[in-house]
């Protein structure tokens, strides 16, 4: 595998300096933005891998020459180095029922460890086999065992639970992302359990996924819960370095 990796990048480009992706003879893993760029890097690879070659650059320019109207540069360097393990952001989701199952798929192709979290055992069998799960009758606990920077979603069949959980995760400051479903009504009902038990409610996310519509389809409570998730998370971390979709 050779390793291609974004080391410098100015002006308009389709990725930061930091992305990277890996190339083999027949396959790709991760982008450095896609189009004529890309192509480029993944032609150069091969031919390192044809030529047992250790290490090369190439400094492009995006412009008309390429088939590329970004108008930037960018070096890329191309190694045999291991890359990198991208130690992502983990995602917890309290709930598995519809919308929790929806979310925990929406989150799958992005650069978290979503993992759906539920007491009901037949609730998590009716999730997709490639979802990670996780079956405990003490969810409060996943979320102080829970690693800083972690992102916390809360819907599950219970209001009262939902307000206990909710509650635990905005009692840890180093939590970019606490949301919980509802409406304005139960926020307004969880701000005052909140402050009655001296807890901030201010940072909690409620209802998620708001948007500009009110349809309430998982898939699209999911959709949009996944975007505003993934945009808190990438403005507090260094998320978007990661090999991901552009």
């Amino acid at each position: 595998m050779i390793r291609v990796r974004v080391t410098q990048a100015r002006g308009s480009t389709p990725r930061d300096a930091g992305a990277e992706m890996m190339v083999g003879p027949d396959g790709v893993s991760g982008t450095i933005g896609g189009g004529q760029l890309e192509y480029m890097a993944i032609d150069r690879a091969r031919q390192m891998l044809a030529r047992n070659e250790a290490r090369a650059e190439m400094d492009i320019p995006l412009g008309p020459e390429i088939g590329q109207c970004c108008g930037g540069r960018v070096i890329l360097t191309l190694d045999r180095e291991p890359a990198t393990v991208a130690d992502y952001p983990d995602a917890l989701i309290f709930g598995a029922g519809h919308v929790g199952r929806a979310l925990a798929l929406a989150l799958q192709p992005l650069p978290v460890n979503a993992v759906l979290i539920d007491s009901r055992a037949e609730e998590l069998a009716l999730a997709a086999p490639d979802l990670t799960t996780r079956l405990t009758p003490l969810p409060e606990a996943q979320i102080r065992a829970a690693r800083p920077g972690t992102a916390v979603i809360v819907l599950t069949h219970d209001h009262a639970l939902d307000f206990l959980l909710a509650a635990e995760a905005l009692s840890r400051p180093d939590l970019p992302y606490i949301g919980m479903i509802g409406s304005a009504t139960k926020r307004a009902q969880f701000a005052r359990f909140a402050r009655h038990r001296g807890i901030d409610p201010a940072p909690l996310i409620c209802p998620i996924g708001a948007g500009t519509t009110r349809d309430k389809r998982p898939a699209i409570i999911a959709a949009l819960t996944a975007a505003e998730l993934i945009s808190r998370l990438t403005s507090t971390s260094s998320l978007n370095k990661y090999p991901c979709n552009s």
